[in-house]
């Protein structure tokens, strides 16, 4: 078809087919072979092109980088070959370093990723198979159930009253009812009834479709491509631009008074320039960008081991901050396995006669696979070989009920189960014994509540039941669902999970409080609450909730346990409040009716066996539905927020203090205290032992609590510890000037050996609270550290060493340099102990 006619909707299935080179029964391997290779994968390009030449092109977009490689052309220029070499070289292996890293890290979250592609059911060589919605090519059969994602735009052959929510598209919140239909070209998009879109989801029913567009043809790909639409911004990610900008603030200050400083003093321009410059990079965290990258690739791997799967890396910072989740109850909380506990006639008898009406309307039940159906089904069997479906009104969120209507000896009888109270609104009679029908007076609604109330504080979940007969002359739908027989209750019962109880007081020690959703009513809500250890549970029940002003629940949400009789949009309004109460919320579910507050959380949680439209909104995937797989994946998430903040303390710290030192020394010595390329490797060199800062072992303390950004204190940190750097700086300064009487060679040299060695050191002491030896860092981080001092002590003695102006120091230098450092490392302990000290009363 042609890519540029949009107007698909105005055509008839059998001139579509024709365009499209398709038949209802589906394309062909072969003709899905010569497609593949027009069409390509059913994907919308992500945000900027991640290819290996693209991430490698990256590492060197710093606006920073891009001066220095103008100053080394410019230095080039001149005449000064060796010190461009030099300077070029330093950036290439700093970005080629983080390319390196970036890349393996990618590489890991891709993998990962592949294991919940989410599937679409199509028909290949006339047979329905299972495949990846990328692999969806137009031409395509598709065929929908509730809780499908759409995988291209689409046209309506077939359905079976299929309501589809088009809120991702359209912004639209209640479900669009489709129909198969010829429409006018100029139909605008909300009333194109007979048409599916990327991106949208089937709400209940079922349908046949063919597929028009994929990937970016598609509505929903031409709106990402226009607006160019990205992540919502998760708070870790707010705290690390407002700290570069703190640092951009300090790092223009400071450069430009140096740079016109040494320009006044009558220093050579371009050396002044470089200078300031090199500087610049030496105050810039510019490895941030790749150490969070790698510290989110380290923690996705390491929460897949504990069968967490990441699909939006920036949520795992969200989820180590989590102080709030909100859980569903079914299989989350329970076993998720509903057991049939018993049927029951309107008296409260066992009834031969409802279970035998309920297995008809579980067996033949379509739309949408449930556990109930499931459990009616397992219970007892019957045969059925005298009925015969003829129609079905599928279950929707709405209705809460489903209706079966079935042909016997030419008579139809229409069977419909659902929430109690919704049946009990279509009932005006009722069986109260086999073949006594009565109207559906007061004192028998009173009995029939009466039960449901007595089994639900019991914990046990009740449905009803009705039935009556169909003329065949009227049609079958929505309407019919009213002037019912009440003909009993379904009991039902799912177990609380072994151990769960268990299971809440560890996130409870985490920092987690939990709090139950569940479409249940409050006294099977309550009852249940109490059986996995919420103690005298506050409960809210949904009539309530829609009571409520937003402002009142503000004000109330967060002393509320167990939120019940809840509708979907009433899930996405507690999330909501709980975030503009101040917590950071967490979602797990794994139903359609989840899906809103999965994207409304701050993040979102779900299972690998979810609906797809739930794998697709989530952040999250549990390969495991286990709170304790939950648990583990919330301190794998703080463990990655930890490593993360250990570079910006090292940055801030010992790095910051060293760059500071350097610039206040230029303003006194006749001479720049380092050169540029000096600058430049003492840089590069203390990146080494931080860029396997991702590997690093964790306090057990510090994964205790929730954790959250604060400026504040980021701030503190750097004052405190970057003038205790500072301090031994200069310490080395005035003992190399006033005692050792070092010329300019041996003073660089001296003070570069000292900057790299008390900052690798650094690493070690900030990386904990504790005292450093009481808290054993990864191995590869403490071999890195100590390389990276052995490599900075030979350097002056070798011909690299001769390049960069550096000079062999006899062993006196290195005896102070080290006993400069032993007195940095116990201040620093010192300073330490008290700061903590300070800011935990």
């Amino acid at each position: 078809m042609d890519n540029d006619r949009k107007s698909f909707w105005s055509y008839s299935a059998d001139s579509l087919f024709q365009e499209m080179q398709s038949r209802s029964s589906g394309l062909s391997t072969q003709e899905v072979d010569i497609a593949k290779k027009k069409y390509g994968l059913n994907v919308i390009r992500k945000q900027g092109n991640t290819g290996t030449i693209s991430l490698l092109l990256n590492q060197f977009k710093s606006p920073i980088i891009i001066i220095l490689l103008f100053a080394a052309g410019l230095s080039a220029f001149l005449g000064d070959a060796s010190d461009t070499q030099i300077i070029v070289f330093i950036i290439l292996v700093s970005g080629l370093l983080s390319f390196w890293q970036e890349r393996g890290a990618k590489n890991a979250v891709e993998s990962l990723l592949a294991v919940v592609d989410i599937k679409c059911t199509v028909l290949r060589d006339k047979l329905p198979i299972e495949i990846s919605t990328q692999e969806i090519i137009p031409g395509d059969v598709i065929l929908l159930k509730a809780g499908d994602v759409i995988p291209g735009d689409s046209y309506l052959l077939e359905e079976t009253d299929l309501f589809v929510s088009e809120a991702t598209l359209t912004g639209e919140t209640y479900p669009v009812e489709k129909r198969v239909d010829l429409l006018p070209e100029d139909t605008p998009l909300a009333q194109r009834t007979n048409s599916l879109w990327m991106g949208t989801h089937v709400i209940s029913g079922t349908a046949k479709a063919l597929v028009v567009f994929t990937g970016e043809k598609t509505e929903f790909g031409r709106i990402s491509e226009r607006l160019r639409l990205k992540p919502p911004e998760t708070d870790f990610t707010r705290g690390v631009r407002k700290f570069g900008y703190l640092l951009l603030e300090v790092t223009l200050i400071l450069v430009l008074l140096i740079f016109a400083i040494n320009v006044y003093f009558a220093r050579p321009v371009l050396e002044a320039f470089l200078f300031s410059l090199a500087l610049a990079v030496g105050l810039t965290p510019q490895l941030l960008p790749a150490i969070i990258s790698i510290n989110l690739a380290h923690g996705a791997k390491r929460m897949a081991e504990k069968k967490v799967i990441v699909k939006r890396l920036d949520s795992i910072e969200n989820f180590g901050s989590m102080n709030v989740l909100c859980s569903d109850k079914t299989g989350t909380l329970t076993e998720g396995t509903v057991h049939l506990h018993s049927v029951m006639d309107a008296q409260g008898r066992a009834s031969e006669k409802a279970l035998f009406y309920a297995y008809i309307n579980a067996f033949y039940e379509s739309g949408y696979s449930n556990p109930i159906d499931e459990a009616i089904k397992a219970y007892r069997q019957f045969d059925l070989a005298d009925y015969r479906k003829i129609e079905e009104i599928p279950y929707d969120f709405t209705r809460k009920k489903l209706s079966i209507l079935v042909e016997k000896d030419q008579r139809l009888l229409m069977v419909t189960k659902g929430t109690l109270t919704n049946i009990l609104e279509i009932c005006s009679t009722v069986e109260i014994e086999q073949g006594n029908i009565v109207n559906f007076q007061s004192d028998n609604r009173e009995k029939v509540q009466q039960n449901y109330q007595d089994l639900s504080t019991k914990g046990l979940r009740v449905l009803g039941l009705a039935y009556k007969e169909v003329d065949p002359t009227q049609k079958f739908d929505r309407e019919q669902e009213k002037d019912m027989t009440f003909l009993g209750l379904l009991v039902l019962y799912d177990p609380p999970k072994d151990q769960i109880v268990e299971s809440i007081a560890y996130l409870k020690e985490l920092g987690v409080s939990l709090k139950m959703i569940t479409g249940d009513n409050k006294f099977v809500a309550a009852a249940v609450a109490q059986e996995i250890g919420i103690q005298n549970a506050k409960v809210l029940t949904g009539s309530e909730l829609s009571r409520m002003s937003n402002t009142a629940l503000l004000h109330q949400v967060n002393q509320i346990d167990v939120f019940a009789e809840t509708e979907p949009n009433s899930k996405e309004r507690i999330v909501l409040a709980l975030r503009k109460a101040g917590n950071v919320v967490g979602y797990i579910g794994d139903g359609i009716n989840d899906v809103s507050a999965l994207h409304s959380a701050d993040v979102g949680v779900t299972v690998e066996s979810a609906v797809d439209v739930a794998k697709g909104t989530a952040d999250i995937v549990l390969l495991e539905k286990s709170l304790n797989v939950l648990a583990d994946g919330v301190k794998e998430g703080r463990k990655t927020f930890t490593n993360t903040l250990k570079y910006i303390f090292m940055a801030t710290s010992a790095n910051f203090g060293n760059m500071f030192s350097m610039a206040g020394a230029s303003l006194f010595l006749p001479y720049l205290p380092m050169l540029p390329k000096q600058i430049l490797v003492t840089n590069l060199l203390t990146d080494f032992p931080e860029l396997s800062i991702a590997t690093d072992k964790i306090d057990v303390e510090m994964v205790e609590k929730p954790m959250q950004w604060d400026l504040k204190f980021i701030r503190r940190f750097m004052i405190v510890f970057g003038s205790v750097s500072s301090v031994f700086d200069y310490l080395t300064f005035g003992a190399l000037f006033l005692f050792f009487h070092a010329n300019v060679e041996q003073l660089r040299t001296a003070w570069l050996t000292e900057s790299v060695i008390s900052a690798s050191a650094a690493v070690l002491m900030i990386r904990t609270r504790r005292p450093f030896f009481k808290s054993r860092p990864s191995r590869s981080l403490l071999l890195t550290t100590l390389l990276i001092m052995g490599v900075v002590g030979i350097l002056p003695l070798t011909p690299v060493g001769a390049i960069l102006g550096l000079v062999p120091l006899s062993l006196s230098y290195y005896g102070a340099i080290g006993l400069i450092v032993l007195l940095y490392i116990v201040s620093l302990e010192g300073v330490k102990k008290v700061f903590y000290a300070r800011i935990t009363k």
